[in-house]
């Protein structure tokens, strides 16, 4: 049978960019279908570009970051007219660098709501008009959505990640119901603009999956910006009120408390995009959280069909959806790549920023495997004075006898491009003698990797020592 395409990709976002990209180089013909009006999906319009931008120009717009004395001066609290044109700003730049390489590529852009009508085939929901399209083998990278609040959203007071860049004013108080990622960036920057923060979330701890002591140091370093933390709660019901210029909201907790906001954000996870394909036509379906099973070669229960990006679960971020997308294709295609290693940093881009690869001190106790910490302060680092931050805290671990690093930890300014050097260094199988040995430029964050090498260094010795007598 003679297909319209070789492929055809279901969204343009990280996933549906890079494998629309990488098909084409290998000379395939390649569609994708977009269902917004613009190409770039979630990851552009609303989640990662448009968040990360939120926090730079928080950050940039309530701060001269020093002074000659290295004291930071605080501003007067922008609008969120102010924030929302940095924002607006990027992602214009940033849709004409996607739109140019696709079409350089020889993409076509197919605009409407794809849904299956066979294994094959897809029909095309467009504004203009409606067509079907048909490919040897399909890509669904369709992202996902923000899991709906118990109670709907009006877009002022009760509110999802989405709303944020529609919202109409800064509310005077905030209360924001989920401790995951999303909800911990969004808490530090609100917090970071004199916003009365609440932080809820029905867990003891926040980020289980970071390291324990970094996240510890950022709880006390959103406290001293006012936020307040109730962990290990649940809503109970939540109450709206409208007032002459505004509205808001009272939230009762089960234990009783209440707490009174101008605004709720409900950060309790995502769904995977997939409810509209009609999946129920190849013979696919999703699970409640709207996401698909692939296999290695990410690959769904119908062979010519693959997955890849949010819709296929952890871990979701646009750099591993970017990944999987490329290598889907290549499986497809019969091209040898080498599978994404199994180790990847993970960036938390709260104020201060998180970034991390590899294990973590719980992660190695559990499984009994000896190991060393060396840690540096961006208070003893000349470039954390330089930067006016001297509250960033570094940390790497290390195999106690085999001296291999296991894992980089960092909280501070820079953390999430900090941790690309320990990255290189933990893929190539290094260890603590290569940053013993190494010369770092100086005055940089980077000289943190030389300080905590001799920190662990000298711990080691210490042992060694008290070992012999």
């Amino acid at each position: 049978m003679v297909y319209d395409y070789d492929l055809l990709v279901i969204g343009s976002g990280p996933a549906g960019q890079r494998a629309a990209v990488q098909a084409a180089k290998l000379g395939k013909r390649v569609a994708i279908v977009e269902r917004q009006r613009m190409v770039g999906g979630v990851s552009l319009h609303t989640g990662t570009v448009p968040s990360k931008t939120f926090r730079e120009a928080v950050l940039s717009l309530t701060h001269v970051p020093t002074l000659a004395a290295g004291t930071p001066v605080d501003r007067p609290r922008p609008s969120i007219e102010d924030l929302l044109h940095r924002v607006n700003d990027v992602i214009e730049r940033e849709l004409e660098v996607v739109a140019k390489q696709l079409s350089r590529n020889g993409v076509d852009l197919l605009s409407g709501n794809a849904k299956f009508l066979d294994p094959h085939t897809v029909q095309i929901d467009g504004a203009a008009l409606d067509r079907h399209a048909s490919a040897e083998h399909i890509l669904i990278a369709c992202g996902s959505t923000p899991a709906a609040p118990p109670i709907p959203a009006d877009h002022e007071s009760i509110l999802t990640s989405d709303d944020i860049l529609k919202l109409p004013r800064l509310p005077r108080s905030l209360a924001v119901i989920g401790g995951g990622v999303i909800g911990v960036e969004y808490a530090s920057m609100f917090a970071e603009l004199g916003i009365e923060v609440t932080l809820i979330d029905r867990h003891d701890r926040l980020l289980e999956f970071c390291d324990s002591e970094i996240v510890d140091e950022l709880i006390h370093q959103m406290r001293k910006k006012r936020v307040t933390f109730r962990l290990g709660e649940a809503v109970k019901t939540i109450q709206g009120q409208s007032g002459p210029t505004q509205k808001s909201a009272t939230i009762e907790l089960e234990s009783g408390k209440l707490v009174a906001v101008d605004a709720v954000l409900f950060s309790i996870g995502r769904i995977g995009a997939t409810a509209s394909l009609d999946l129920d036509k190849v013979g696919l379906k999703a699970d409640d959280r709207g996401r698909l099973t692939v296999n290695a070669n990410f690959q769904t229960t119908v062979p010519h069909i693959s997955a890849a990006g949010d819709i296929i679960g952890f871990p979701a971020l646009a750099s591993t959806s970017s990944e999987q997308g490329r290598l889907a294709v290549c499986s497809m295609f019969g091209i040898e790549a080498k599978p994404a290693p199994a180790g990847f940093p993970y960036g938390i881009y709260a104020i201060p920023e998180i970034s991390m690869i590899g294990a973590t001190e719980q992660e190695l106790t559990q499984k009994k495997i000896p190991y060393e910490v060396g840690v540096a302060r961006y208070a003893e680092i000349a470039r954390g004075q330089i930067l006016g931050d001297d509250s960033g805290l570094f940390k790497m671990i290390f195999h106690r006898e085999t001296r291999a690093l296991l894992g980089v930890h960092c909280m501070g300014t820079q953390a999430t491009e900090l941790v690309h050097i320990g990255q290189a260094v933990l893929t190539l199988g290094g260890g603590l003698d290569y940053f013993l040995e190494a010369v770092f430029n100086y005055p940089t964050l980077a000289e943190c990797y030389k300080v905590a090498a001799f920190n662990a260094a000298n711990h080691m010795r210490v042992e060694r020592t008290a070992g012999s007598r």
